[in-house]
């Protein structure tokens, strides 16, 4: 859609997804009516692109607390959590740099368990939600918040993922693209999007891409 000129904050929902993509290519389904599947279009594009899942996220992970009465939790990157199983997915795509080297457009897209999960995965109401909500109504809630969030300076906004992420203060095992892992205390995400992860050896790392499984909380 962002190729063929739609405006920017332009939303594409997905009834239902029999062919969707995750992260590290992993597939994304859905049956018809149950889940929120969609995709959102930014013009406005920041410098550090991760901030535009970060948004994505955490109103997300707002409405599910607010609305439904679950108690969601950010992973990084950008996974919701409900204690250890997730509940929803998120995934940005940037468009080719234009001449001038800027990014014309990035579209984040989301796929959030509302009424059913895959095995292995948990959905708000299987999480006792206190409140039913459809995918409809579930987005039309979100996007105020997104827009709030946008409003936000860089330094708010790292303030406030900060404090929706349950990953820092975990103790974590990063899988890495390479097929080691890293087992350490997640110390902190650094505004690049890091994340910064102390390994049992005192040595810290600064993560830009893995799978992230938490462990268990850290004790001070």
């Amino acid at each position: 859609m962002g190729a063929k000129g739609a405006a920017d904050r332009s939303v594409l929902r997905a009834d239902f997804q029999s062919a969707g993509r995750g992260r590290l290519d992993r597939t994304w389904e859905a049956p018809r009516g149950v889940n929120l599947l969609v995709s959102l279009l930014f013009r406005e594009v920041p410098e550090r692109l991760h901030v535009l899942t970060q948004v994505v996220a955490l109103a997300a992970a707002s409405v599910a607390r607010d609305g439904c009465g679950v108690p969601v939790v950010l992973k990084w990157p950008n996974d919701l959590l409900v204690g250890t199983e997730k509940v929803a997915g998120i995934l940005a795509q940037a468009a080719p740099a234009a001449p001038n080297g800027k990014i014309p457009f990035v579209v984040v897209g989301i796929g959030c368990n509302l009424g059913w999960a895959p095995e292995g995965a948990a959905s708000l109401a299987s999480c006792g939600w206190t409140r039913q909500m459809s995918p409809h109504d579930f987005l039309l809630q979100m996007l105020p918040e997104i827009d709030r969030l946008r409003a936000l300076d860089e330094a708010q906004l790292h303030d406030e993922y900060i404090s929706g992420l349950a990953t820092v203060g975990t103790r974590v095992r990063a899988q890495m693209p390479d097929g080691n892992d890293i087992v350490g205390r997640a110390m902190d995400v650094e505004r690049d999007g890091r994340l910064v992860v102390l390994d049992d050896c005192a040595v810290t790392h600064r993560i830009d891409t893995a799978d992230v499984v938490h462990l268990r909380a850290v004790e001070d």
